[in-house]
């Protein structure tokens, strides 16, 4: 099967025109779980072409047929706020596209799909949806909207009104297909796409993104940043190394200070750490 466009590196250079949007179309309808038509491509603030964003982050603004605009971010590295922002973007995106004086019933619907190559958070699943409702502190019940904002604005629930953000950790993903979602999550991860898999518009991108469709130019820049990826990985393995030597040793370290303030001799504790004599001694001066 042949190997295909990293999904990252064809948003930030293939994605961004009309002409590929029935990619993005497809994958969203997956996604969303509703048929997606993507009525523009909108420039993105992080779309940026520096040294040091080249393998980090990569988004993607659309905006579909019902006005709401999707945001798709792709993170390679891991960030330990990275949940704070998906906040800021929802949050900035309804502010950038608020005139001044716009009555707030007609504030933008905002959906945030981010798409993570690092274990993000703690939890089991691979996919997850976030969304706010208000819920009673006495009664449990979830507020909804009364029938004349339901004719006004379209929805009953508050939660449409909202944010909705859905989290990919596509390290997490089993392998297991059963859905449309889960086809364009296995082409994510593996830059690959079966040909059984029969989800809108998945066969259009194998065809679209196949590396061998890159002219010459376009061929160099994605080898160069299938480079400073891996150079990315191999210094972070590398520091993930380190950290764990560091962190046996501080542990041999406070295991003999407890063993010699117990009273046990230098060739015991020896055996127990694997620290030499000489380090047991220095460390029974210091103690």
């Amino acid at each position: 099967m042949e190997q295909l466009i990293r999904f990252d590196w064809a948003i930030k250079k293939l994605l961004r025109t009309k002409a590929n949007a029935d990619i993005l179309e497809g994958f969203l309808t997956a996604m969303l779980n509703e048929d997606v038509t993507v009525k523009s491509i909108l420039e993105s603030e992080s779309n940026q072409e520096d040294e040091a964003d080249k393998f980090n982050r990569v988004d993607l603004l659309a905006e579909n047929a019902k006005n709401e605009l999707i945001l798709i971010e792709v993170q390679v590295r891991s960030e330990y706020d990275f949940f704070h922002r998906v906040a800021y973007g929802a949050a900035k995106l309804l502010t950038e596209h608020m005139q001044k004086g716009q009555p707030y019933r007609d504030i933008r619907k905002v959906i945030s799909v981010s798409i993570t190559y690092f274990n993000l958070g703690l939890g089991t699943d691979y996919l997850y949806h976030g969304t706010t409702d208000f819920v009673g502190v006495h009664t449990r019940d979830t507020l909804t909207l009364t029938d004349a904002q339901h004719s006004l604005f379209g929805v009953r629930e508050v939660r449409k009104i909202f944010p909705e953000y859905y989290l990919i950790r596509v390290g997490r993903f089993p392998d297991e297909v059963h859905d449309a979602l889960d086809e364009w999550i296995y082409m994510l991860k593996h830059s690959e796409v079966r040909p059984e898999f029969g989800a809108k518009n998945i066969q259009k991108a194998s065809e679209k993104l196949r590396i061998m469709n890159l002219d010459e130019h376009q061929r160099k820049a994605y080898d160069r940043y299938l480079d400073n990826l891996s150079y990315h990985k191999s210094v972070l393995w590398s520091s993930r190394e380190e950290g764990r030597s560091e962190g046996k040793q501080e542990e041999r370290l406070a295991v003999a200070r407890k063993a010699l303030d117990q009273g046990l001799d230098i060739q015991t504790i020896s055996a127990l750490t694997e620290l030499t004599r000489e380090e047991l001694l220095k460390i029974q001066k210091d103690v």
